[in-house]
């Protein structure tokens, strides 16, 4: 077996499944149908390949999560050209007349969702169909993938917009929006199953063709960052009534016990921009769960890039050993402020114009100007510019990324634990500060708010930190954000205000796309605020 990167081809015969029977109700033998294909494990796999193909794809049009969780934080700006549209600013400022045309902004992202729910949705309501010839092990292992990704899925969903429609089976009915805990209960229903249900393999004794697939310390991981979002957010004692703080804690230790995995040397190896030749590679032993992608993207539907990476990159300009990108999501000066000077992961995880010696030429076309990057995902050149992805053989830099989306690492599965209140905590806290900071590294107690600080510094630029300050409250959120601060628009000083009520009125969710409630004929609302 190759890696799933390479099975993503196989997705091309999702397009040819049919939803309905034709008026004789015959069965097609000369095509793939609904009604033909569900009947063999080959069929299965390729549907499930199909599943993982709709993950892929879910950041490939409108705002990828990653990217709208870095600019709503306190850790960056929107920025982009200055001569953009100011969508971006709408989306950082929590307010709506920044861009009033903006309504649908997020409305790729919301299509895109519920096409890799589709996806599931197909493949889990044909599982019964299949002829598994006995082996009832494969069969619960590719439900137990599938049902991960719809509830990694589901999960982006209802942090994005709060309430969504919740769609278990496949169907074109006009569904409204569920209540969070009837969403929240389908994930951790999913997560759960999928925990139960994959095999115990530990990271060095996993085959390394099967990487980039779910495994049950993947679904174990999820679960716990699942518990802490929603006891956080929602102020529960625990998940749904279906996970208990001390079964979330088991799920985590479970993983740093038996998962096989353990912290890279060196932080910066984490990140090829980072380290360049010391690189250590995709799925390294502190990969827990990663999102793949490759350089084959094309114009004509092969969606296998890493379309929202560009976003990050330096404006318009490649300096080595940095590709061009569209100069969002300028890092907030207070971030790079925040890391101690020894700490090994401020310039691992930001790119600092001044202190790295860079010429950036192209400063008049951009916006909210901080003179700081995102490092840990941005696009490579090489030193006479050329973009690695190009390179590579990919057709364009704009959709040829192939770094992976790391979305859990072995770091984060630590401080959950060590946030829960494992034996080990002190252990866990200090074994993440000390690849940090060296021979610099002085013991401070664990307890919450160090945590916390600590996360902010490690999962810089990730994705993460946004959850983290809503689930402490929007309160705590909108005060973190909210500042007013003099940026550069074009090479001129510009006020820049983010306002805490903004935060506190939208309650820190995005806009439901104005198409889809216009779609749903008013059956969908819209969140406060927008």
């Amino acid at each position: 077996m190759k890696n799933i990167k390479v099975y993503i081809l196989f997705t091309a015969l999702l397009s040819l499944i049919a939803c309905s029977k034709n008026f004789l109700d015959t069965e097609d033998v000369t095509s793939a149908t609904e009604q033909n294909f569900y009947k063999t494990p080959d069929d299965a796999w390729k549907a499930l390949v199909g599943v993982y193909d709709g993950l892929q794809r879910v950041w490939s049009g409108g705002v990828a999560f990653p990217v709208a969780s870095t600019v709503m934080s306190d850790e960056a700006f929107g920025a982009t050209g200055n001569a953009d549209g100011f969508g971006f600013q709408m989306m950082d400022e929590f307010d709506k007349l920044r861009s009033p045309s903006d309504q649908n902004m997020f409305g790729d992202s919301w299509s895109l969702y519920y096409k890799a729910i589709y996806r599931a949705n197909m493949l889990l309501s044909h599982l019964d169909g299949v002829d598994w010839k006995g082996n009832d092990n494969l069969r619960n292992v590719y439900e137990a993938e599938t049902r991960f990704i719809r509830a990694y899925c589901y999960f982006d969903m209802i942090r994005l917009w709060g309430s969504i429609p919740l769609i278990t089976k496949p169907t074109t009915d006009n569904v409204p929006q569920a209540s969070p805990d009837s969403v929240y209960k389908l994930i951790t229903n999913d997560l759960k199953f999928a925990a139960s249900n994959l095999p115990a393999t530990g990271y060095g004794s996993q085959d390394a063709s099967t990487r980039g697939r779910v495994t049950k310390w993947a679904a174990e991981s999820l679960i716990g960052r699942v518990f802490l979002y929603y006891t956080g957010a929602y102020s529960k004692a625990d998940l749904v009534g279906e996970v208990s703080k001390a079964q979330a804690l088991a799920y985590l230790e479970d993983v740093i016990n038996n998962g096989g995995f353990g912290l890279v040397d060196k932080f910066a190896n984490l990140w090829p921009a980072a380290s360049l030749n010391n690189y250590v590679g995709e799925d390294n032993k502190e990969t827990v769960f990663a999102i793949k992608y490759t350089y084959t993207s094309d114009w004509n539907g092969n969606v296998d890039g890493n379309n929202w990476m560009v976003m990050f990159g330096i404006r318009i300009q490649s300096i080595y050993p940095y590709g061009m990108g569209w100069g969002g999501a300028t890092v907030n000066p207070r971030l790079w402020n925040a890391y101690a000077p020894e700490d090994s992961r401020r310039s691992a995880s930001i790119i600092s114009i001044k202190d790295e010696g860079l010429d950036f030429q192209n400063i008049k076309d951009q916006r909210e100007y901080t003179g700081y990057c995102i490092k840990k995902y941005t696009p490579m050149a090489d030193a006479a510019g050329k973009s690695l992805a190009e390179k590579m053989g990919g057709v364009s830099f704009m959709i040829s990324q192939y770094q992976d989306y790391v979305s859990i690492r072995y770091a984060d599965v630590l401080l959950m634990a060590a946030e829960l209140g494992a034996g080990g905590a002190q252990n866990y806290f200090d074994d993440v500060r000390k690849r940090a900071l060296g021979a610099s590294f002085v013991q401070i107690p664990v307890s919450q708010e160090n945590i916390m600080n600590e996360r902010r510094l490690e999962f810089a630029g990730e994705g993460i930190r946004y959850w983290d300050l809503l689930r402490q409250g929007i309160d705590v959120a909108a005060s973190a954000i909210a500042e007013s601060v003099t940026l550069q628009n074009g090479g001129v000083n510009t006020t820049k205000t983010i306002l805490a009520s903004k935060i506190t009125e939208t309650k820190g969710l995005v806009q439901i796309p104005y198409s889809q409630i216009t779609l749903s004929n008013n059956v969908l609302k819209q969140n406060a605020g927008w």
